[in-house]
Order: C-alpha cells, then sequence, then structure tokens
C-alpha cells in the first residue's frame, strides 16, 4: 500500500470513508490549472463490481456544466445542466461514493478500468485537462499533486513537520533506563495514546490499567501483523488488557494505508514520549537493545494526538478481540539480560521540538537537515537499506563539502555481515575520495546487546530520535514517527551516549576494513540467510 506526502487539498476532502476527520495541513499544487479539471480518479474500490467509482472535478469559479464532457475514449460522459463551484463527484453511483464534497450522478460513467485509463475533460468539445493511469491500486486515489500525478490511499494523511517552542527535554537511553517510559505511563491524569509496532511488555500493560482504574482515556494501537509474527506473549498481554478495559485496535488488514504501522510512542497528557524501541522486554524493558528516547511538553503532544486519532479512526483498524478470534501466534522471544545504567536520564534545555511523522513529511524534513549540515553528523542505525539511499546519499554529500561524517551500525547477527560489507565500502570511498566519512559496526558485550536506535545527531546541536529506519520502506510507506530536539544539552546529551558507543567502552573495536565472516556454524548459518531474506525482502527491521 504505498503512499507519498505532499498531496493536495484534496486529500483532506476524499480520505474520509468513516465520516472522520483525518487532521491535515495541505498545500496547493505547483502550475494548479485555472479553470475546471480532474483532481482525483478512484477506479479500484474494495467493493463488489468496483462500486463507489468516481471522478473528482475541481471548479475554482462558478461555471454551468452544459456542454462539459468526461470521456475514456470509449465511453463519454455529459455533464449536467448544472451550476457549480469547488470540488465535485463524478459517479454513477452515489449511495457508494462515501464522499463529503456534492456528487454529480450521471446515468453511466467511463469505465475506470483498473488496469488503466485515459480520461479527458473536455467543453464544448475542446479539451481541457487529461490524465492517465495504469494498474490502479486496491482502494487508492490517483491524485494530482505538487509534484505531479500519484496514487494516494484514500485515507492519506498529510501532517506537516510542525515546530515548538518547548524550553526543556527528558532525554534517556536504554537499555540504561527503562523506568523512564513506566514513570510517564503512570504520571498520567487525563489521556494516554499508546502507538506501536508490537507490545508484550507487561509492565508497561500494568501501568496502562492502573491508568484505566483512575479514570485515565487510555488507547492502544498497533501493527496487525509485524515481521516474525505476533508472539504469544503479545497475545497474552493484549488479552489481558482488552479484560481490564483498555480499548485495544489493530491496523492493516485489506484497507491498510502503510506497510506497517511502525511508531513508537505515548502521549501522556501534554507530553509526547517518542523512542526507537518497541513496547517489549527487548527494548523498553531494558533487556537487549541500544535504543534513544526523549519526552517533550506542548502543542507536539496534540498533534501527535491528531496523527494517533488519524491513523486509528479510520476504516483499516479492528479491535484486538475481533482481530484475535481463532488466531494463533508465535513463539515468544527470550531476552533475560540486565545491563548497568551508565547513561542516566537527564533534564536537557532545547530551543525547539519538530515532530516528524512518515509517509508524510518525514523523508523531506530530514534530508533537509542534513543537507544543511555545516560541521558534523553522527548516524546510529540498526541498518541502512541500500548504498543508494536517500539518507544515506544526503550524509555523504555532507562529506563531500566536508562536514564530519560517522555511521554507527547494528552488529546483530542477521545483519552483521551486510553492515559490515557497507562500513567496508564507505570507508573505501572515504579514503579513495579523502572524505571525512567513517562507518563502523558495534559489538554487543557488557552494555547493550545489539544496536537498535534510529538517531541523527547534527552539527552537535540538532537531535532526530525515533522510529524510523534507514530503507525506503520506512520512510515512504511506513507509518513512523520521530522527534527532532533543536539544542547543544540535547546534542551533548545523545553524543556522549554515541562516542561510547562508538568507541565501545571496554570492548574492543571491530576492523571494518576487512570483511568478517558470520561467528556461527553451518546450520545456524542457513537459518540466519533465511531470516536475513525475509527482512530485506520486507525492508524493515526485526523489531
Amino acid at each position: 500500500m504505498t503512499f507519498r506526502a505532499a498531496v493536495l487539498a484534496a486529500v483532506l476532502v476524499v480520505a474520509s470513508l468513516s465520516g472522520s476527520a483525518i487532521a491535515a495541513d495541505n498545500e496547493s499544487a505547483e502550475q494548479q490549472p485555472d479553470g475546471p479539471h480532474i483532481e482525483a480518479i478512484y477506479p479500484n474500490p474494495l467493493a463488489e463490481d468496483d462500486a463507489g467509482e468516481y471522478v473528482l472535478l475541481d471548479v475554482p469559479r462558478e461555471t454551468n456544466l452544459s456542454g462539459w464532457t468526461l470521456s475514456d475514449g470509449e465511453t463519454t460522459v455529459a455533464l449536467s445542466n448544472t451550476t457549480v463551484e469547488g470540488q465535485v463527484a463524478v459517479t454513477d453511483d452515489p449511495n457508494a461514493t462515501n464522499l463529503s464534497v456534492p456528487v454529480l450522478a450521471v446515468n453511466e460513467s467511463p469505465s475506470l478500468a483498473n488496469g488503466g485509463e485515459e480520461l479527458a475533460l473536455t467543453d464544448g468539445g475542446e479539451v481541457v485537462d487529461t490524465t492517465t493511469y495504469e494498474d490502479a491500486p486496491d482502494a487508492e486515489v490517483w491524485n494530482r499533486t505538487a509534484g505531479g500525478w500519484a496514487w494516494e490511499h484514500r485515507g492519506a494523511t498529510d501532517f506537516r513537520a510542525v515546530r515548538s517552542n518547548a524550553s526543556t527535554a527528558r532525554a534517556f537511553v536504554l537499555p540504561d533506563a527503562p523506568g523512564v517510559p513506566i514513570d510517564v505511563l503512570d504520571s498520567a491524569q487525563e489521556r494516554i495514546l499508546l502507538a506501536g509496532y508490537s507490545f508484550a511488555s507487561e509492565r508497561a500493560a500494568r501501568a496502562l490499567k492502573r491508568a484505566a482504574e483512575r479514570g485515565v482515556e487510555v488507547r492502544v494501537l498497533l501493527d496487525d501483523a509485524p515481521v516474525g509474527g505476533i508472539s504469544e506473549r503479545q497475545g497474552r498481554v493484549l488479552d489481558n488488557l482488552t479484560r481490564a478495559g483498555v480499548p485495544v485496535e489493530v491496523i492493516g488488514g485489506d484497507w491498510a494505508r502503510y506497510d506497517f504501522h511502525h511508531p513508537k510512542y505515548a502521549v501522556v497528557d501534554d507530553r509526547a514520549l517518542v523512542m526507537t524501541e518497541n513496547w517489549k522486554p527487548s527494548g523498553t524493558g531494558g533487556r537487549s537493545s541500544r535504543g534513544w528516547g526523549a519526552v517533550v511538553e506542548g502543542k507536539i503532544a496534540d498533534r501527535l494526538a491528531a496523527v494517533f486519532r488519524a491513523d486509528a479512526d479510520w476504516r483499516d483498524t479492528a479491535s484486538w478481540s475481533t482481530f484475535r478470534a481463532n488466531r494463533t501466534f508465535e513463539e515468544d522471544e527470550t531476552a533475560n539480560e540486565s545491563y548497568p545504567t551508565t547513561f542516566e536520564p537527564q533534564n536537557v534545555s532545547i530551543e525547539s521540538t519538530q515532530l516528524l511523522a512518515a509517509p508524510d513529511n518525514a523523508e523531506s524534513a530530514l534530508i533537509e537537515r542534513l543537507d544543511g549540515a555545516d560541521e558534523s553528523i553522527d548516524i546510529v542505525q540498526a541498518s541502512i537499506g541500500s548504498r543508494k539511499q536517500p539518507f544515506l546519499r544526503a550524509a555523504i554529500r555532507a562529506a563531500e563539502r566536508g562536514v564530519d561524517v560517522r555511521i554507527l551500525l547494528g552488529g546483530a547477527w542477521y545483519s552483521e555481515e551486510d553492515n559490515g560489507a557497507l562500513a567496508e565500502w564507505l570507508n573505501r570511498k572515504a579514503n579513495a575520495e579523502n572524505l571525512p566519512l567513517e562507518a563502523k559496526v558495534a559489538e554487543s558485550g557488557s552494555r547493550f546487546e545489539k544496536i537498535h536506535a534510529k538517531g541523527v545527531i547534527i552539527d552537535g546541536e540538532e537531535v532526530v530520535v525515533g522510529s524510523m529506519n534507514w530503507n525506503n520502506n520506512s520512510a515512504r510507506q511506513n507509518r513512523e514517527v520521530a522527534l527532532v530536539l533543536d539544542g547543544e544539552e540535547a546534542g551533548k546529551y545523545y553524543g556522549r551516549v554515541f562516542d561510547a558507543d562508538w568507541t565501545g567502552g571496554e570492548e574492543r573495536g571491530l576492523d571494518t576494513s576487512i570483511e568478517t565472516p558470520l561467528p556461527v556454524g553451518v546450520v545456524a548459518a542457513v537459518i540466519g540467510v533465511a531470516l536475513l531474506a525475509a527482512v530485506v525482502a520486507r525492508r524493515i527491521d526485526f523489531e
């Protein structure tokens, strides 16, 4: 289910099937036609015989449509002798469109074939607008956007990357500070809107039940098909939450707007908690992964709440109790290690925060920040999808203009070989072109088991913390959420963590100039390759 950001004002109008308003900020397209024109086409509804097809016209000025036609080359439809202004949907099945704009009913509409069509709008026989599409995806709209025509899911949101003048943030990392997310949940007085990719934390579940018992509004939204499946532990935890009266919903299915609902956040009263880690023992429980997190106050929380409601209140969600009927779950993971608290949580002064959401705005906003770097960029990622990944290309561009760039990649068994090869390529490129660029693969050890953070520090004063992996699937086809903290104190806090992980503390540094074979036996190697192939195919991390 693919879609890109930068949709038109039309998306806000056609985006709601359920009648719920999807909060969005929209910008006018460049070179918008002056007169009546085709704004969108919906050729492939998820309905028998494609009931509910429509063509959305935009009529900027009051116009009588007598003499106007729509044609696909085979069927020509005369529009009625009526005067309209604004947007109007042309359809032969007005009861099935479920739109909030005026509907112009016709006896027969162009075929709008799923395989493709060329559609022309004419006035008195003169063609005034045309569009051509191919291979219409299920439940997606062919939209005129600022960047040209593109397929957008009918429920697509278009949030802008808003800023807030917050003055402080609570910075923390995992596995060092697993108490922070629980403390934030326990402090709730009015609302908890918790979103995740997976949820198997019994500690977090108990905090949610305690909040519900004291009258707090609690809602949970999770992905319905994470890579590797839903664990038996998650099934038990969500069953218990549901029995306690906590609404739990999963997002996906036939109407899915995202490949994966992959964010890790909670809106708690007027605060936003945003993390790189999942709500499970290996993540927020502090039992495995190196992760970053931050808590901020202010209007960012309200905007994040709008993202939550836009995602939770559309037709691609289902209640957990309905979804889980007759389903079996996967064997539980094991994450029982304990790690020291090397980095305590810290309240840091910041100048502002910015909320990024994918696929709406995160890719362009992050590239803009990377392209604006003057001195340094430090990057920590579990893995990077390819050498041509847009964020990586922006980091290389920065190095080419003299910015010091360090890239720290995860050393988990399922990604160590690919990450080592990428680090080796980056280092060879840096040596050959004399670039201030260095990459390495982190070792696990006494401080954490594996890198799972998705963080960036730019010029020591811009910190990106969130769920977005550096692959195209994450930025363009998933729901992801990240915070940008602007301020030197934030940069220093996460910078100290990055430096410690970069040097390895007491551990031996990994020499990525030598390709290192996976230290496993033949059987384990076969299993690892199979699992790695699954990850690459879905282009998302295990967690």
